[in-house]
């Protein structure tokens, strides 16, 4: 059995951060559970959303067997209600002594598996960026949550990334979690991230870069759901592209280290042209909603705050460019098609606080007259939503968060 499904979701609302870019000085006005100003809560709206997501979750055909999410604390109270929930049958259903290794039995063994390369993205810089908490920390608030025994697959570079950096990132970190996934028998996995990241995501799954990184292709409310149907016949060594659709290529203007990727990239760009935002992303206005059925080694220490302190070190960045092939329509894994697009019909109040990049983010290049930002608002474009998408107004709704 391999992966066949990858659900995405980006965190709650949350509350704000700061930081000086001439300096890498963060703060925030409230204090953070873990310390860190940079790792905020979720706001009183943001943990109702996840409750909502949550309930939106539990409902997934094929269940989710495995849950990987960003260590940041904002995205594990966006996991929890749903892990609790799945991990306990409802107290109307018997136990079954003849089911016990059924899904129920399976789900009282959920826990999250902190993955530092769905971590969040903080644009290049001549100072050091925050990581998140220690385990031993985020145990504290989060009782049995986590995975204690599970090592991240990837650790990012604490001096930040370029846009092309953090797709590579992104590449290396889903090529193997989906092995990883397919190795175990899993079904269907759950990805908790951040906005940057998870637009990355849905463009290294499906193999297609816009031409203009400010394409808005893949979209990142907060707790709105993506889903990821891997193509048909596609399996982690699967390297051809599996759709029809013209793929297009961004031109960037950062350096970054050469891959195979690049010169596949530039092979197709010899021969193929722009096609739209839509379909160059291989998202689609897909009907189908869950519930319902439509067609490496690791090493040996904890990642936390105490922990990636040496970042830059890590065993786990080593080959972080390596040569991963999803340009040009391949996608990672065999490449997977967007049949929700950060739907939101699921919510009381829609689409909220979408965002999408501007540019490269670098914090080298932020203007000296503004010194404090917001580094997940300020930078970047932030994309108000359409609150007719949530569910209080479901019946008048034309799609919402499922349409680019």
């Amino acid at each position: 059995m391999t992966l066949e499904v990858i659900y995405v979701t980006r965190h709650g609302f949350r509350s704000n951060w700061l930081v000086d870019h001439t300096n890498g000085s963060y703060s925030s006005t409230l204090r953070s559970p873990t310390g860190i100003a940079a790792d905020p809560a979720l706001t009183a709206h943001g943990v109702d959303q996840a409750k909502e997501l949550a309930q939106r979750l539990v409902t997934a055909d094929p269940p989710i067997g495995r849950v990987y999410s960003s260590l940041y604390f904002r995205c594990l109270q966006t996991v929890e209600p749903f892990v609790r929930s799945a991990s306990s049958p409802p107290p109307s259903e018997p136990e079954d002594a003849e089911r016990g290794t059924t899904r129920r039995h399976l789900q009282r063994q959920l826990q999250v598996r902190g993955e530092t390369g769905l971590g969040e993205w903080y644009g290049s810089a001549p100072f050091e960026h925050p990581v998140p908490a220690s385990l031993a920390t985020l145990e504290s608030h989060f009782p049995s949550l986590l995975d204690r025994d599970y090592q991240p697959a990837v650790v990012p570079t604490r001096m930040g990334e370029s846009v092309d950096e953090l797709h590579d990132r992104l590449a290396v970190t889903l090529e193997r979690l989906i092995a990883e996934c397919d190795r175990d028998g899993i079904r269907a996995v759950l990805l908790c991230s951040h906005a940057a990241p998870i637009i990355a995501l849905g463009r290294v799954l499906t193999g297609y870069m816009p031409e203009s990184i400010e394409v808005e292709d893949f979209r990142a409310f907060t707790c709105g759901l993506s889903v990821f149907r891997r193509r048909k016949g596609a399996s982690s060594g699967a390297n051809g592209p599996h759709t029809a659709m013209k793929p297009t290529s961004m031109s960037a203007s950062a350096p970054r280290a050469k891959t195979v990727a690049d010169s596949n990239n530039n092979n197709n760009n010899s021969s193929s042209s722009s096609s739209s935002s839509s379909s160059s992303s291989g998202a689609s206005n897909s009907s189908n909603l869950l519930g319902s059925t439509p067609g490496t080694s690791k090493q040996t220490f904890k990642a936390g705050t105490d922990d990636l302190q040496g970042a830059e070190s890590d065993p786990r960045q080593q080959g972080l460019h390596a040569p991963v092939v999803w340009r040009g329509g391949h996608g990672v894994g065999g490449g997977w098609n967007c049949e929700l697009n950060s739907d939101c019909s699921h919510l009381s109040q829609g689409e909220e606080r979408g965002w999408r990049f501007s540019g490269d983010e670098s914090f080298k290049d932020a203007p000296a007259s503004k010194s404090m930002l917001d580094a997940g608002i300020s930078l970047g474009v932030v994309v108000e939503g359409n609150k007719e998408s949530g569910k209080s107004h479901r019946k008048s709704s034309t799609g919402g968060g499922s349409r680019l």
